[in-house]
């Protein structure tokens, strides 16, 4: 992996009003409300906020999953669990701690057993979303029963493609539509697959499907990543932040295995269109509202900042991505933060009352993100 060019950039902190003195428990500096011009953020400890929050008020200790949401909610949802370990993963890589792997090995216990004591979905993009976080955890821990779930599922994920509107994966198993989130997510777990095990065929795969995603759901033009198509067309009406995240993964993928620079010239592209405004308003994504649609923004942080890591950008885009993450995750944190309890809504830039797993699983990888990139010395 090549390192960045460390970049330095001068933000403007985002001037915030505050009712109350309100004391901060987890950061260096003075809370909000203490009238101080510059508040200091400690990143791991807010990090660590998030992860105690999402235990202390989703997990559901019987059932071995996290529920729906805080407020007694407990309807079991495969995809969101899916983003759950994911995001486990990233406080156990953070932490190195075996109580956080120990809360890993319940949730894939506990995912199985709601599921109908399997792990096959009828949704190939759900299982997706758990074999992209089984790889991921298999990587991190060398434990062999994450991998066994990412190849079990991997080898039904690849019977959801055929020939229909000149290839791609469907949606779901009544075969109808196909779409960005059962395709550029399989990319991704192509290519990482084969790093691997080196199985030519794992790359055949993940060409295939980078092509017919880029060829069919992607604006040649501006790079905006669309959702669907079916017998009907393609719905470009439907611009979600999550189709950009993996579409941004799965070229990022590929360009570490080969190489090629076309794979980083189409991240590039997508990335950047994410910071306009179908996507963003005034530099902070967008609200796209509770349920499916709270987990969106948390995915295409995971990828940006997978192209700040890996994607050997210049010092100046990985500047402007490194800042852009850095904004969200501060106002996040001062605008729209639910205290006591640290819950995230689906509004980054105001407290609101939606407040879902989903919606806190994308708060907490945004800070979890914020939390690497001050590891990398590129936030202070």
């Amino acid at each position: 992996m090549l390192k960045i060019i460390k970049y330095s950039a001068s933000l403007v902190l985002l001037a915030v009003s505050f009712s109350g003195c309100l004391k901060e428990p987890v950061d260096d500096g003075p809370g909000p409300g203490a009238g101080k011009k510059n508040y200091v953020y400690n990143w791991p400890s807010i990090a660590d906020s998030s992860y105690n929050s999402l235990v202390a008020n989703f997990y559901n200790a019987s059932g071995k999953y996290y529920n729906e949401n805080h407020t007694g909610g407990n309807t079991f949802h495969y995809w969101r669990n899916a983003h759950a370990l994911d995001v486990l993963l990233d406080a156990y890589i953070r932490k190195n701690d075996p109580q956080v792997k120990a809360r890993m090995d319940e949730l894939l216990e506990g995912m199985k057993t709601r599921n109908g004591n399997t792990y096959i979905n009828h949704f190939y993009d759900d299982m997706e979303w758990m074999a992209l976080a089984c790889i991921r955890a298999f990587e991190v821990t060398s434990d062999a029963k994450y991998k066994a779930v990412a190849e079990l599922l991997w080898t039904d994920i690849k019977g959801g493609w055929d020939d229909t509107w000149g290839g791609g994966i469907y949606w779901n198993k009544e075969r109808k539509n196909k779409n960005t989130p059962a395709n550029a997510p399989a990319g991704i777990i192509a290519a990482r697959l084969y790093q691997l095990n080196r199985n030519p065929e794992d790359l055949d795969w993940a060409r295939k499907i980078y092509q017919w995603q880029k060829n069919n759901l992607v604006d040649p033009v501006t790079g905006l990543v669309w959702d669907g198509l079916d017998g009907t067309g393609t719905n470009k009406n439907w611009k979600f932040t999550y189709n950009q995240g993996v579409y941004i993964g799965a070229a990022v993928e590929l360009y570490k295995i080969t190489g090629e620079q076309v794979y980083l010239n189409d991240a590039l592209k997508t990335a950047n269109n994410s910071l306009t405004g179908d996507l963003t308003q005034g530099n902070v994504m967008k609200d796209e509202g509770g349920g499916d649609g709270g987990l969106f923004k948390g995915i295409l942080v995971r990828y940006m900042l997978l192209l700040i890591t890996d994607g050997n950008l210049p010092a100046t885009d990985a500047g402007k991505f490194v800042s852009f993450l850095k904004v969200n995750a501060e106002t996040l944190w001062l605008q729209a933060t639910v205290r006591p309890q640290v819950l995230f809504g689906s509004k980054w830039n105001a407290t609101g009352s939606t407040i879902d797993l989903s919606t806190q699983l994308s708060g907490a990888m945004l800070m979890e993100a914020a939390a690497q990139l001050k590891a990398r010395g590129l936030i202070e």
